[in-house]
């Protein structure tokens, strides 16, 4: 098995796949995650074929998706055989997939270190400047409104405070839960000027 090909053919089949995806799950997303688990990779002892393969497919069977373009795990198991991909490497991908997703509280935390980097990553890609704006773009793809003064309304600002806001205290490794910190404030300062916008704040009657 060469890895390198294996990982190329991949990569093109989850970019054609994902293309045109419109909720923040798209193929930008799928490289960003994949090229920050390698940074985060960096002086581990991870695995990082595995690494790469996880962040490459980790969306695929995701609720989020399309209906048309979601997998079921059988499909990614048959998927990854058709790769001639080591069974060990296989069960080690799909355990990721099933692991790092966050629900409910948030706090399902891989048990591998390979698990952990990519969990990481694609939280990483949750905050920050582009976190805020697949979060507005997730929010609209399912109809939700950009605020809602209803407390009990979906909306993009309520997923900041639903998920996006928890996430700096869920990372699972240094080098994230340092990157995580910084995004964070830009999360805090945007909520700030955001509300401060939306009550009038700041404007001088003439």
């Amino acid at each position: 098995m060469n890895e390198e090909i294996v990982l190329e053919t991949a990569a093109e089949f989850v970019k054609k796949r994902l293309g045109n995806e419109g909720s923040g799950h798209d193929w930008l997303h799928i490289d960003r995650v994949r090229r920050t688990a390698r940074m985060l990779s960096v002086r581990t002892d991870a695995n990082l074929f595995v690494v790469e393969m996880a962040a490459l497919l980790h969306d695929l069977p995701d609720r989020k998706l399309r209906t048309d373009i979601k997998m079921t795990k059988t499909e990614i198991e048959d998927f990854l055989s058709g790769l001639s991909i080591k069974k060990e490497a296989c069960s080690s991908i799909m355990h990721i997939i099933d692991t790092i997703s966050f629900n409910g509280s948030g706090a399902s935390r891989p048990d591998s270190l390979e698990g952990q980097i990519v969990q990481d990553a694609d939280r990483l890609d949750a905050i920050g400047a582009v976190g805020i704006a697949r979060a507005f773009i997730y929010s609209g793809s399912i109809g939700q409104p950009m605020y809602s003064i209803k407390e009990e309304e979906g909306s993009a600002i309520r997923h900041f405070h639903e998920k996006l806001l928890k996430l700096k205290d869920l990372m699972n490794t240094e080098a994230g839960k340092a990157e995580a910190a910084k995004r964070h404030l830009l999360l805090e300062s945007y909520l700030k000027a955001f509300y401060s916008e939306i009550e009038g704040e700041g404007l001088q009657n003439d």
